[in-house]
């Protein structure tokens, strides 16, 4: 949760730092806060990726975010065991 709730926050702008990493950069005090990498910058910045960020981040999703991940956890984690029966 908190990487998304720091994903989307405006207070902090990012800086390449190399070629597939960033500097996040707090806005006010202009002191790096977090490393990223290029897939958390495409998180950020693609928008339908950015809606499920939002989404997570918000106070009340907690609940939501847990339950998505465990539902896709066990989802790649069976898909190559055909010999597992479905709970469904």
């Amino acid at each position: 949760m908190t990487f998304f709730i720091n994903l989307v926050d405006m207070k902090y702008t990012w800086k390449p730092t190399g070629k597939n990493s960033y500097d996040v950069i707090d806005r006010k005090t202009n002191k790096t806060k977090f490393t990223a990498s290029r897939a958390d910058l495409v998180l950020g910045s693609n928008s339908i990726l950015r809606s499920y960020a939002e989404v997570y981040a918000q106070d009340d999703n907690k609940e939501k975010f847990i339950k998505d991940f465990v539902a896709v956890w066990t989802k790649i984690m069976n898909a190559d065991r055909p010999n597992l029966k479905k709970l469904n």
